[in-house]
């Protein structure tokens, strides 16, 4: 009798240690197999980084966005359109944000127009070469790209004339010069030459140029 318990014990102590060593295994195994369980955290994080991207886009024109600096410099800043497709500017409004003012230029129509922003020593309006009577002591040139005429795009074009503008810093005054050949033509005046960025939004389509304010 006295022979038999030692072996019963180490049989017992034996099999406890097999069965967490099978334990392990299949901890490990499970976790090798499963594609998802490696990915799952990059996924995850991929997608709120989408989120976040789209969020950001749908509030860059309600003054939702950071207010720190953002990139930007006085060069002309050019791009090429994507897809235009009725594209006729309906509104243009200003309104002032913390670090820059914001000019929206507003579309019907799909696609993605495009643009030609650069500062000028005299504004003249398309066609006809009229100087343009704008306030402001730079003049930042509008040109959109790709634009149709009302009678082809079946929208209201916003008229040629100054866009109100109040409680802005930099941006003094918007005149609009409306559409001639295939391209629609804006001037922003400002106080002095700043940097300014521009870029595009959709649903519905627009343009927007973001004029950074001294200080």
């Amino acid at each position: 009798m006295r022979n038999r318990l030692p072996s019963r014990a180490t049989r017992s102590v034996g099999l406890v240690a097999t069965a967490l060593l099978m334990a392990g295994c299949a901890s490990q195994t499970d976790t090798d197999t499963d594609p998802a369980a490696a990915t799952g955290a990059v996924a995850s994080t991929t997608a709120v980084e989408a989120t976040t991207s789209t969020s950001t886009a749908d509030v860059a024109e309600t003054g939702g966005g950071s207010s720190a600096p953002f990139p930007a410099d006085t060069a002309t800043d050019v791009a090429e359109a994507v897809d235009p497709d009725g594209l006729t500017v309906t509104a243009v409004r200003a309104a002032a944000h913390e670090g820059f003012d914001r000019v929206v230029f507003e579309l019907s129509g799909s696609g993605t127009p495009g643009w030609s922003v650069e500062y000028v020593d005299a504004p003249s309006a398309q066609g006809s070469g009229a100087a343009i009577d704008v306030p402001g002591a730079a003049y930042l040139q509008v040109t959109l790209q790709g634009t149709s005429f009302p009678y082809d795009s079946g929208a209201e074009e916003l008229a040629r004339a100054a866009v109100p503008v109040s409680g802005t810093d930099v941006v003094q005054g918007v005149f609009y010069d409306a559409t001639f050949e295939g391209t629609s033509a804006a001037v922003i005046g400002t106080a002095t030459r700043a940097p300014f960025r521009v870029y595009s939004l959709t649903g519905p389509s627009r343009v927007v140029v973001e004029v950074a304010t001294a200080g």
